[in-house]
């Protein structure tokens, strides 16, 4: 790589911002990079990015440790999943017909109510 432009005033860096890579990563870096991530795939793993407080960064750490720990990752996922999961969403027509209506009358009056004259 050449000069850093920024020592030497008076010099255009040769970017259109202005801004200039310092850290470039090298064939052999990217190659490991790649191996692991390749690694880390057929193990059936993903990796995540999460934001969370500064506090709950240790917690997050242990349950993602837990979670792939084969000893602990059933019992830690039943607990998460017990715990954390929504339950389905259940629609006002299925929820009506599991409802127990044993003994209600839900037979409608032919009573139309008053007449009105208009």
């Amino acid at each position: 790589m050449g000069a850093d432009p920024c020592l030497y005033p008076g010099t255009i860096s040769g970017n259109i911002s202005g801004n200039i890579r310092i850290n470039h990563m090298d064939t052999a870096a990217k190659s490991a990079v790649a191996r692991h991530r390749a690694r880390l795939e057929r193990q059936g793993l993903v990796r995540i990015e999460v934001n969370v407080r500064k506090e709950d960064a240790s917690l997050v750490r242990r349950i993602a440790t837990a979670l792939t720990d084969p000893a602990r990752q059933v019992e830690t996922r039943r607990l998460l999943q017990q715990r954390l999961v929504e339950t389905p969403k259940t629609r006002l027509k299925a929820l009506l017909a599991s409802a127990p209506l044993d003994g209600i009358d839900l037979d409608r009056s032919g009573d139309l109510g008053r007449e009105i004259e208009l």
